[in-house]
């Protein structure tokens, strides 16, 4: 086997679903994906509730921290394969010059940190965000990249960024 596709999921504070989608990917992705996150204003902190959520599932939360992107800039950072937004608002800030110049796409995920209401309805969203996150890293992990070119790759990632869980 090739060496794993690395996924690097950005958001403006990397304390919810990027952090998520981190998770599903490393527990998801077996050796054919390797996950990361960052963000471009870090909150310096993770989520309650998405730390809540990823141990309430049985994924591990042990490495997960909230992070700049700037620690995947440099000589030394390891190299994407893919970029992925998850916040509007990161997708339209000036991103950093990517080392290998990565496929990137955004995948607009409703943001559960900024959700109020009882502890319910919280859990909910971050539920949703689960879910749609899960749905669309399990079509891009079936994806057979390896017959797709550049381009025939980035439409797709793009066309699962528009998609929708099954409800």
């Amino acid at each position: 086997m090739s060496k794993p596709y690395n996924i690097l999921f950005l958001c403006t504070g990397n304390s919810a679903r990027s952090i998520l989608a981190e998770a599903i990917t490393n527990q998801l992705g077996r050796e054919r994906f390797r996950g990361y996150s960052a963000g471009s204003q870090p909150a310096g902190r993770i989520n309650p509730g998405a730390l809540e959520l990823l141990t309430s599932i049985g994924f591990p939360t042990e490495g997960l921290r909230s992070k700049s992107w700037d620690e995947f800039t440099g000589q030394d950072a390891v190299e994407m394969d893919f970029i992925i937004t998850l916040c509007d608002r990161a997708a339209g800030e000036p991103c950093p010059t990517w080392p290998g110049h990565p496929i990137t796409a955004h995948w607009s995920v409703p943001d559960p940190a900024n959700v109020s209401g009882t502890p319910e309805h919280v859990h909910k969203a971050f539920q949703l965000a689960l879910q749609v996150l899960q749905s669309r890293i399990g079509l891009l992990q079936a994806l057979r990249l390896e017959a797709l070119d550049h381009l025939a790759t980035e439409t797709r990632l793009a066309q699962i960024g528009q998609s929708t869980p099954d409800a």
